[in-house]
C-alpha cells in the first residue's frame, strides 16, 4: 500500500488532450484559469503559478527584498525548503521550536527568536493543519515583520473560517503528488498586495518588466520585446500541468471530504491506544489532512522504527512526519546548531509516523494498517 496516490481519471486526461490540441502548452490560458480557481478558493486578489512550492517560497523572499543581514524565522520541524528560501537570497534562517500537540510553531519560541534583524516569519501549516495565524500576525504586524504562509500541505485549509494563504503577506502552495491537489510538480504564490504580485510576476518570467514605451518612430507590434530591468528566473508553470490542476480543482471539496473522513476513521480506530498522540482538531484551525501523522509517546526512535519496519514488511509505506531541520548537515554546520536547543522538533522527527491516506483508501485498508500499528506497539 502506498503512502498516497493521486486521484486521476478521464477528466485530467481530457484536460491534457484539449491543451495539446490547442497548441498552447507553455504558460497560457490554462495557467490563467488555474490561477483564478486558486485565487477564488483562497479568497485572495492574486495567485501566480510557479514550478514548485520551493520556487514560490523563493519568489516570496525575493519579492520582499530580503538579503544578507536579514533573519527569517522558520519552525524547526518542517520540510527543508521552508528554511532554504531564506538562504537562497543570502538571509539567515533562524529556527523556533514547535508545539508537540500541533506540530506547528510554538508561539513562546517564536517570540523568543525575534531580533532587530528579523524581517520575515515563515508560518508553516504543517500536514494541512493551520498555524496559529492570529497570534503570529499580532506578533509580526506591530514590528513590521512580513509573514510568508508555507501552505504546501494546506490547499483548502481554513483558519477561523477564513482560507489560509491570504492572511499573511504571501501564501505558497505545492502541487506535488503527495498533496491534495497535484499537477505532478507545481506551486502557487498568493497575495493581496498588488506590488508584491507584480514583482513575482516579473521574477518568475526572467525578470520581464513590461513593454518599452511606444514612439512614433517605433510603435508597438507583435514583434515588440519586453524590457528586462531585474534579474529574474524561469519559474513558470506549463499549460499542460495547469490543465491537470484545473481538473483537480473541480474535485477539491470532494477530495478534502474524503481525506477528512479517512482521518476520522483512523482516529476512531486508534482512539483507545494510550501510547499514541493523534492529529488534533481545534475549533479555529482547520485540517485538510494532507498527511495523517501519529506520534509515539513511549519508546523513542527505536520503537518508532520497529513499527515502521513491521509495516514495510507487509508492503505498507510510511514515513516520519518530516525533518527537524536544525539537525540537517547544511544548517547544523553553518550555524553550529545543537539538537538539544530544539528538543520538541527532534522528538517529533524521532517519534512520528505518517500513515497511508489517499482518495479511495478503504476502511478495510485502514483497519489493516491499524492492526499492524497495534501489533508493532504491542497493544
Amino acid at each position: 500500500m502506498q503512502i498516497t496516490t493521486p486521484s486521476f481519471d478521464e477528466t485530467e486526461v481530457e484536460a491534457v488532450r484539449q491543451c495539446l490540441h490547442s497548441g498552447w502548452v507553455t504558460q497560457g490560458p490554462a495557467v490563467a484559469k488555474f490561477e483564478k480557481l486558486v485565487a477564488a478558493r483562497h479568497q485572495v486578489e492574486h495567485a501566480l503559478a510557479t514550478t514548485s512550492c520551493t520556487a514560490a517560497l523563493h519568489l516570496a523572499t525575493l519579492a520582499l527584498g530580503l538579503g544578507p543581514g536579514d533573519e527569517v524565522i522558520v519552525p524547526a520541524f518542517t520540510w527543508v525548503t521552508s528554511a532554504h528560501c531564506a538562504e537562497y537570497v543570502g538571509a539567515k534562517a533562524v529556527f523556533a521550536d514547535v508545539d508537540p500537540a500541533t506540530f506547528n510553531v510554538s508561539m513562546p519560541h517564536l517570540a523568543a527568536a525575534i531580533t532587530p534583524r528579523t524581517r520575515a516569519i515563515v508560518a508553516v501549516h504543517l500536514f494541512g493543519l493551520a498555524a496559529p495565524m492570529d497570534e503570529i500576525m499580532a506578533l509580526a504586524r506591530p514590528r513590521g515583520i512580513a509573514v510568508i504562509e508555507d501552505a504546501a500541505c494546506a490547499i483548502g485549509t481554513n483558519y477561523n473560517g477564513r482560507p489560509i494563504g491570504g492572511i499573511g503577506d504571501f501564501g505558497c502552495f505545492s502541487f506535488h503528488p503527495r498533496k491534495v491537489v497535484t499537477t505532478g510538480e507545481g506551486g502557487m504564490v498568493t497575495t493581496n498586495n498588488a506590488e508584491y504580485a507584480s514583482r513575482v510576476q516579473s521574477l518568475r518570467n526572467h525578470g520581464a518588466t513590461g513593454l518599452p514605451p511606444a514612439t512614433a518612430d517605433e510603435p508597438h507590434g507583435p514583434w515588440t520585446m519586453a524590457n528586462f530591468d531585474v534579474l529574474g528566473f524561469n519559474l513558470r508553470l506549463s499549460d499542460i500541468q495547469a490543465a491537470v490542476g484545473v481538473a483537480q480543482m473541480a474535485k477539491l471539496e470532494a477530495l478534502l471530504a474524503e481525506r477528512r473522513a479517512a482521518a476520522c476513521c483512523y482516529s476512531t480506530l486508534l482512539s483507545d491506544v494510550a501510547t499514541l498522540a493523534l492529529p488534533p482538531t481545534t475549533s479555529e484551525a482547520g485540517h485538510s489532512f494532507q498527511s495523517y501523522v501519529i506520534r509515539l509517546l513511549e519508546g523513542g526512535r527505536a520503537r518508532r522504527n520497529a513499527v515502521m519496519a513491521l509495516l514495510a514488511e507487509q508492503q505498507i509505506q510510511t514515513r516520519p512526519g518530516t525533518h527537524a531541520v536544525p539537525r540537517l548537515g547544511y544548517y547544523c554546520e553553518k550555524y553550529s546548531l545543537h539538537a538539544e536547543d530544539f528538543p520538541v522538533a527532534c522528538a517529533m522527527e524521532d517519534t512520528t509516523i505518517t500513515l497511508p491516506i489517499f482518495p479511495g483508501i478503504s476502511e478495510s485498508d485502514q483497519q489493516r494498517v491499524v492492526t499492524l500499528v497495534r501489533q508493532g506497539l504491542g497493544v
